[in-house]
This record gives C-alpha cells, sequence and structure tokens, in this order.
C-alpha cells in the first residue's frame, strides 16, 4: 500500500490513508469527541494558535485539529487521488 500525505495547513502533513473524517467543530458531539481525545492524550493541535476550522480522525483514534476548511481539506484529498488515476483509454 502506498503512503499518501496531505497538506493540513501550516507546513502540517497527515497520512491520507489514516483520515476516517474530516468535519466542522462546530457541534457539541464533536466538541464532545475533542475533549475527550484530550483527555486521553490523543489530541494533536496543528491550527499555531489560530482558530479551529477542521477536525480530523483518524482510524488510530487521534483527532487533529486543523486551522484549514474542511472543504479545503477534503479538497486537496480528493484532487490528489484524481491526479494518481489513470485516465480511461479510448
Amino acid at each position: 500500500m502506498e503512503i499518501r500525505l496531505i497538506n493540513i495547513g501550516f507546513g502540517n502533513i497527515v497520512s491520507a490513508n489514516r483520515i476516517v473524517a474530516i468535519v466542522s467543530p462546530e457541534s457539541a458531539p464533536i466538541k464532545r469527541i475533542i475533549q475527550e481525545s484530550r483527555d486521553r492524550g490523543r489530541l494533536i493541535d496543528a491550527t499555531y494558535g489560530r482558530r479551529t476550522r477542521a477536525v480530523i480522525i483518524t482510524d488510530s483514534e487521534h483527532v487533529i485539529l486543523s486551522a484549514v476548511q474542511p472543504e479545503t481539506v477534503a479538497h486537496r484529498l480528493t484532487s490528489r487521488d484524481q491526479a494518481e488515476t489513470p485516465a480511461p483509454a479510448q
């Protein structure tokens, strides 16, 4: 399996193969997930002191906070997938 990396802002990079979800931090359940992961020592704050705009949940139960919009992170993830997919033969 090939390792793919995705930029989540400010030079921080995450393994795209480990991402389960990219969500907005506004709802109460997501805020609860953030607090629980902070308590368990599984929170990674990659915001550099800026406002959290995306919460990335990984398959290892780590929660990563990013200052980049969830749509931007998802676009970087999907555009990389499309660039690697070979064009259909005509």
